[in-house]
């Protein structure tokens, strides 16, 4: 893995004012992947966006790491849920066209 594409936790942490103790324990929620190089850990630059998300879940709204980890995995159904509507949606789209035809 390229290190251009990871931030060490401890630049993030001191970013975003939070401790590094969060991090660690929305990786054992399995929250979020750490990667460890070079006796430093490391978040994929990819997944900043994320991290953001359960920063203001847990921070800014009192939720609970419990919670956030709820929360969090609703968040992802729904996007799923949409991906696959959107998914019928054009297979619909495009049986109707033939039958138009």
């Amino acid at each position: 893995m390229e290190a251009q594409n990871l931030i060490s936790t401890q630049c993030f942490c001191e970013y975003y004012d939070v401790p590094i103790q969060f991090i660690t324990e929305l990786k054992e929620y399995e929250l979020i992947e750490v990667i460890v190089a070079e006796n430093q850990d490391y978040i994929k630059i990819a997944h900043i966006k994320q991290v953001e998300k359960m920063i203001r879940l847990h921070y800014d709204l009192n939720i609970n790491l419990e919670g956030v980890d709820v929360i969090y995995n609703l968040l992802n159904q729904v996007d799923s849920l949409k991906k696959e509507i959107i998914d019928l949606k054009n297979k619909l789209r495009f049986y109707e066209h033939f039958k138009n035809l």
